[in-house]
């Protein structure tokens, strides 16, 4: 099996002189799935936010049921209010805002807290100096006598979820061409899972779709090969890795996000020398029909 990488020290050194070539960029769209880069991300004011810069990596323009943006407030910011029926998930990637409710309730979110808005509900996000958050909306799809609250938490507070046979950590023989960058990579055994998960979210039926962190070890990757009709929203908030989409396999690291649409073909391995986690949006608990 021949997969990409460009993650040993030698070819990331590459991948750096070669990312700064006019023209170049890791970005890629297609039909099913779609990887967006830093190097191609596009800041413009955020609408109703005030003092705020917006970045959309994922949109219905795309094909996805949700929107995904890198939002960066500067001193004195205040986020925008929502449309009707829309909800909203907030995660800080830097720095610290405060969380007001049209109820009184307020919260100080840092690095790694996040915070789930349910549709109507007036709230604002102030910044007091610089704050850059990762943000979902979404339409939500109700169900009778089932109301989501907001919720308010830090990720690694979050419970360790049992996951046997999730993943696999293995030790490979990987050799890499400058040329094509491209690996060959040999799996040679397993070994123990250090593999976590954490949901964000409640799992129960009031919460249209759930957040994931999913941290790996290097040399861990995913046992299953998954194809599913749930859409994916996905930041790499650490290290580095290779992700297949598709028929296509891309490295990636932190900064990058990727879209996945239903049924497209999707599997990670984490590479490199420290862990990798990433950040999941997954629509859970409603019928696809």
């Amino acid at each position: 099996m021949r997969l990409p990488h460009t993650l040993s020290p030698q070819s990331l050194f590459l991948l750096s002189i070669t990312t700064n070539l006019p023209g170049f960029t890791r970005s890629v769209y297609k039909r099913d799935h779609a990887l967006i880069t830093p190097e191609s991300h596009v800041f413009s004011p955020l609408p109703d936010w005030s003092n705020t810069l917006g970045a959309y990596l994922i949109s219905p323009a795309m094909g996805s049921h949700f929107v995904m943006y890198l939002a960066k407030m500067q001193g004195k910011s205040k986020s925008g209010l929502l449309p009707n029926h829309v909800e909203r998930f907030i995660f800080v990637v830097q720095g610290m805002v405060t969380l007001t409710n049209v109820h009184g309730s307020s919260h100080k979110l840092m690095v790694d807290s996040y915070a789930y808005l349910p549709p109507n509900l007036e709230h604002f996000l102030n910044c007091d100096e610089s704050a850059t958050l990762i943000v979902f909306e979404k339409r939500y799809e109700q169900l009778e006598n089932h109301i989501p609250e907001q919720i308010v938490g830090s990720a690694d507070k979050q419970p360790l979820l049992d996951t046997p046979g999730e993943a696999t950590s293995s030790t490979s023989v990987l050799v890499f061409s400058c040329i094509t960058y491209v690996v060959s990579l040999i799996i040679i055994f397993p070994f123990h899972q250090d593999f976590e998960l954490r949901k964000l979210l409640p799992t129960s039926l009031p919460y249209d779709f759930n957040i994931h962190i999913m941290d790996f070890q290097p040399g861990e990757f995913l046992n299953v090969k998954e194809v599913h009709y749930n859409q994916h929203g996905l930041l790499l908030l650490e290290g580095q890795g290779v992700y297949r989409l598709g028929d296509s396999w891309y490295p990636v690291q932190a900064g990058d996000a990727i879209w996945m649409a239903p049924f497209v073909p999707q599997w990670y391995a984490a590479l490199g020398k420290t862990r990798s986690r990433y950040l999941l949006y997954k629509d859970v608990n409603r019928n696809p029909l």
